[in-house]
């Protein structure tokens, strides 16, 4: 039972955080495989878009800067994005505070995590105090005044969006052009991202937009943007189930234990049965079978009530979260290969446990 509820939660917890990624990353991303920008406007790269897959095109570009509100300030990533981003990524799902706006007639709005609109003290609907951002000029390296080196726009704060503490406290989302001025750049990008049609093998374009682009750029699926991340997840889950696995293993000790005691009470019964004609063999596999059904009975109950405590988990949200959650309560998800896996694994255990005591205690000389 313990094996399938945290098994399930550790899928809940990893759906999750996939979500709110998925919420970030697009399908496919493009960047340099040199330097830190390109130019978008070569034929490959244009061609991407009436290509057969892509539904969604997206230029980004990032890069760090400096935020000032009144007196607080604080260094962010600046994401600057068109306007095909939100379409692609469902970003405004994060959205906590205020809404998803980044540009309104003349108007430039940021939408920024909620660690930098706490280190900042900006909230949404203030339209009276904007936020500063300040970006390094390029190609200057000395002045005697320190605001020359850097070019500086304003933006008011649209929304606060949450995800987790490192994004939260690193990125804000603004126009792509509004980027561009700050670092002086005119069309350049530091990113391509694709949303592809839903149903979309995304092994197969991912080798097709490599194959297109060539060498010169770098082609990465969702789970290559935060490989580390992903690699983790799974690690945790397999760590978690082994050392269940050796809790498993400490508490079959009780079959071992009771198998032995059952054995030595029937010592007489088992006697009459060797002089009655029983062999070794038909004494072990009745001791066996029983091993056996007691493991079967006890891992079929521990699966079921697994998949109740769940699935009512699943139902009406029991253990729930404090309030600055994404979700009010943890998050569970079965999968049939883990309950598979469960019932194998403690059955083989089971297995071993009822096949030692009966095989050393269940020989002939013992009872002679």
């Amino acid at each position: 039972m313990a094996l399938v509820i945290v098994l399930s939660a550790f899928n809940g917890l990893s759906d999750l955080v996939q979500s709110l990624y998925n919420s970030f990353d697009a399908d496919i991303q493009i960047t340099a495989a040199k330097g830190k920008i390109f130019q978008p406007g070569v034929t490959e790269i244009q061609s991407l878009k009436k290509l057969e897959g892509v539904v969604f095109y997206s230029e980004a570009l990032e890069e760090n800067a400096l935020l000032k509100n009144g007196d607080q300030q604080c260094l962010a990533t600046m994401k600057g994005v068109g306007p095909d981003f939100v379409n692609m990524t469902q970003f405004d799902t994060l959205v906590r505070e205020g809404e998803f706006l980044l540009q309104e007639k003349n108007m430039s709005f940021a939408v920024v995590g909620k660690g930098i609109s706490y280190q900042l003290g900006a909230s949404p609907g203030d339209m009276v105090s904007p936020i500063w951002i300040y970006a390094p000029k390029r190609g200057i390296s000395t002045t005697i005044n320190p605001e020359d080196a850097f070019n500086k726009k304003s933006a008011y704060v649209a929304g606060v969006f949450t995800i987790n503490d490192e994004f939260d406290g690193k990125y804000l989302l603004l126009p792509i052009d509004l980027v561009r001025e700050l670092l002086g750049y005119t069309t350049e990008v530091s990113a391509i991202e694709l949303g592809l049609a839903p149903g979309s093998d995304k092994e197969v374009m991912q080798e097709k937009i490599q194959k297109a682009l060539g060498s010169n750029y770098v082609v990465k699926n969702r789970y290559q943007q935060n490989e580390l991340l992903f690699k983790t997840l799974k690690s945790e889950k397999l760590w978690t189930f082994i050392i269940l696995i050796f809790i498993m293993v400490i508490a079959t000790f009780n079959v071992i234990g009771s198998l032995t005691m059952l054995i030595l009470e029937k010592k007489k019964d088992i006697t009459i049965l060797w002089n009655m004609g029983a062999d070794t063999r038909l004494i072990r596999r009745i001791f066996l079978f029983e091993g056996l059904m007691i493991t079967f009975i006890g891992v079929s109950l521990g699966v079921v009530l697994g998949i109740i405590v769940c699935l009512i988990q699943i139902k009406f949200g029991i253990v729930t979260f404090g309030d600055g959650y994404v979700i009010d309560a943890y998050p569970i998800h079965l999968l049939p290969l883990d309950l598979i896996s469960v019932f194998i694994i403690v059955m083989l255990i089971g297995l071993f446990a009822a096949w030692y005591p009966v095989r050393i205690f269940t020989r002939k000389q013992a009872f002679a």
